[in-house]
């Protein structure tokens, strides 16, 4: 089923270990259908390496999933979504996070 995500790139931060209890802790709590009004799944991914073994420009990836590019757009335009993104920007020590917007379709097997 098509629908459309926003992608959230955290870039590795300074201090590893007290941005993971942050995002952890405080982070990933507020980001709830609650304040994302229609938002049908969240993934928080910590990134653990490269295929390469090379060091990984992003400690973590979060992808929050909605029906349609409509739905994100209303999320995204409350004020609860405003202050998760802001959160997310005062959290990310390595680096303003990377905000992307992806069409998304799905294969199941």
């Amino acid at each position: 089923m098509p629908g459309a995500k926003l992608v959230v790139l955290y870039p590795t931060p300074r201090d590893p270990a007290t941005f993971e209890r942050l995002y952890r802790e405080e982070h990933s709590p507020m980001v709830t259908p609650a304040n994302f009004k229609g938002m049908t799944k969240f993934v928080a991914s910590r990134i653990t390496g490269t295929a390469d073994g090379g060091p990984a420009p992003y400690s973590r990836i979060a992808e929050l999933h909605f029906p349609s590019l409509q739905a994100l757009q209303a999320a995204a335009s409350g004020e609860p979504a405003g202050r998760a993104v802001a959160h997310a920007i005062s959290i990310s020590s390595g680096g303003p996070p990377v905000f992307l917007i992806a069409d998304e379709e799905t294969t199941t097997f």
